[in-house]
Order: C-alpha cells, then structure tokens, then sequence
C-alpha cells in the first residue's frame, strides 16, 4: 500500500505542472500580443508596403513587434497605441489597460483584489505547507524510534491542513480569475472606428474560446468549438487518469506483499498507451484553441468582403489590334492582318 506521503508528493507534482501551464500561458499570451501587430495587423488588406510610385518593389519594411516606449507613450495619452500593444503590456502589467482606456475607478478593484486573494491564498498554502512538513517529521521520528526500540511511537501524528490548502487553492485561482478579467475588460474597453476589430476579435477568443465568433456575429461556431475543446479535455482528464492509475500499479508490483490482479508487464503496457493518448489529447487540445483564436480573426478580416450570388459569365467577340501585347504576328501587316480576331471571355462574382 502507498504511504500517505506518496500520495502527497504525487499531489504536489500535478501542482506545480499546473502552475508551470498557467505560467507558460501567460508567457505565451504576451508573445501573441506582441506579434499580434503584424501577424493581425488591421491595415493588412489595404496597406502599401512600397514607397509611393516604386514599382520595383524593392523596398520593404519591418513592423516592430513590440515597442516599450510606444506602450508607454499610449498609456501616458500622448499618443493611441495598438489593441495588441496595450494588451501585451496590461499582461505584464495589470491594469495598464485600464489606464490607457481611462477607466481610473477600476484600478482600486484589480490591485485590491489580485493583492487581497493572491495574499491571502499564499497563506493559507503557507499553512498548509508547514502541516505537511510537520507530518513528515513526525513519520521520519516514528520510523526511527520503531526501529530503535521496537515499540509503538507514544505521541500521536500531527494533522494534516489540508483545509487550508483547498482555501488556498481556490483564493488563488480567484486571483487569477481577477487577472484573467483585468485583460478582457482591457480588451472590451479598447475604442476604436473599426468594427469588427480583427484584433478584439483574436484576443476575444485567445481569452475566452467562442468568444471572438460571438463578436463577429458567426454564433453557429460556438458549440461546434467547444465541442471539440470539451471532448479533447474529456480525453485528455480521462487518458490522464488512467495513465497514473496504471503507473502505480506497475510501480507497485514489485512490492513482495503486491495481491493486484494486474502483472507488471501488462500495467508497464497500458501505462505506456494512456500516457500517449493523453499526449495525444493535450495535442488536439491545442489545435482546436488555437483553430478558434484563427477563425476569430480571418472571419474578423472578411467581414466586410462582398459576396454576391450574382455570377455570371459573358462570351462575346473581340478585335485585337496588333500592338496590343496579346497579339500574335506570324506575317508582315497587311491590310488582311491588321487586327486579330477572337473572343473574349468575362467573370462577374
């Protein structure tokens, strides 16, 4: 049988992946904002990128992926900065949004409530932490004196806080939550002429999948989304419990009091296929996050792209005359080769 601190180590290992996820994240966040200028760049079915009348398309130019001093100008007012900029530093810095959207009053809220709940949650963890260091001493203590003196231990174990950790926990997340909710408002916030907004509408969905499609009026996409998302977690909770739950019957089977019905070649094999299904999940996961947060910003893009069913095709004769480019001589000018004739063929869409 496992040991009760076994248990808790295994506990303690999920929790620090899960704050390396939130980390890389946030991480991953603020790379997007910051390239979200050029990669969804508002102007980028209408901007010119060549110098006016160079035809020779030698020159090119190079956006900035992210500027402090421009962030920085944008959120002392000198100036109106980019919906990815203002984004990109609001993550790294809350409630820089709401100071460039002038939104002062909420200020009070974000810091106090992020300061409040991420104070308080790091010390409920903090509580816990000694408990659980508390009880490792006492069986470590109790090993020894069992071992020494053949006896049982005469004090009683220390309890374990675990009630502090759960209070913990969800303070935590609710700073976390505060956080999450700094950025979207930022974003909803942000005024601009354009509308939709490619920009809103990619940070729209990479905050909250589905909802880039509910701003760009496409609603059909939402359940089809999450739908996958929904099903990609099911798997990927369901492979990841089944894949622990086999690695610790195989890491028990080599136990000499080991009575499972489950041999160790037979754990080691269906350890080794969930742990790849759930890879497989995290995978699928992903794509279909970052296929919405796509979907989100090309829709965004051809909302005001004309699309008409009248498609027509018209067929007629044409007279070529000879300069022009298309024309084919095969024989000096005459007065029977002047022209070329033909036909000449029109698309309307």
């Amino acid at each position: 049988m496992r040991s009760q601190s076994s248990d808790l180590l295994d506990t303690d290992i999920m929790h620090r992946r899960v704050y390396k996820y939130i980390l890389t994240l946030i991480v991953c966040l603020t790379a997007f904002a910051t390239r979200s200028e050029a990669q969804f760049k508002e102007e980028a079915f209408s901007q010119t990128y060549n110098e006016q009348g160079d035809s020779t398309a030698r020159t090119d130019t190079t956006d900035k992926l992210f500027s402090f001093k421009d962030w920085a100008g944008g959120v002392a007012h000198k100036h109106p900065i980019e919906i990815g900029t203002m984004f990109a530093g609001s993550v790294i810095m809350p409630g820089t949004a709401q100071i460039y959207n002038k939104d002062y009053w909420k200020l009070p809220i974000i810091y106090g409530g992020i300061g409040a709940l991420a104070g308080t949650g790091g010390y409920k963890i903090h509580q816990y932490k000694k408990s659980k260091k508390a009880l490792a001493d006492f069986e470590a203590a109790k090993l020894a004196f069992e071992n020494e003196y053949g006896k049982e231990y005469p004090h009683q174990a220390p309890v374990l806080n675990t009630k502090a950790k759960n209070m913990g926990t969800w303070l935590l997340a609710g700073a976390g939550l505060v956080y999450w909710g700094s950025l979207l408002d930022g974003v909803i916030s942000y005024e601009t002429d354009n509308d939709p907004l490619p920009g809103r509408a990619t940070l729209y969905s990479a905050l909250l999948p589905g909802l880039g499609q509910i701003y760009n009026g496409e609603l059909f996409k939402v359940p089809i989304y999450w739908g996958c998302l929904m099903g990609s977690v099911y798997f990927l909770t369901n492979n990841h419990t089944n894949y622990k739950r086999f690695k610790r019957i195989y890491g028990e089977s080599s136990l000499p009091d080991n009575d499972s019905p489950i041999n160790g070649e037979t754990a080691k094999y269906y350890r080794d296929a969930y742990r790849r299904y759930r890879d497989y999940s995290i995978v699928a996961t992903a794509a279909f996050y970052l296929l919405q947060v796509i979907d989100a910003n090309v829709f965004a893009y051809m909302h005001d792209f004309e699309v008409t069913d009248d498609l027509t095709m018209n067929i007629g004769p044409a007279v070529i005359p000879p300069d022009n480019a298309y024309a084919i001589h095969t024989s000096a000018p005459t007065r029977y080769n002047d022209n070329a004739f033909g036909f000449k063929v029109g698309l309307r869409f």
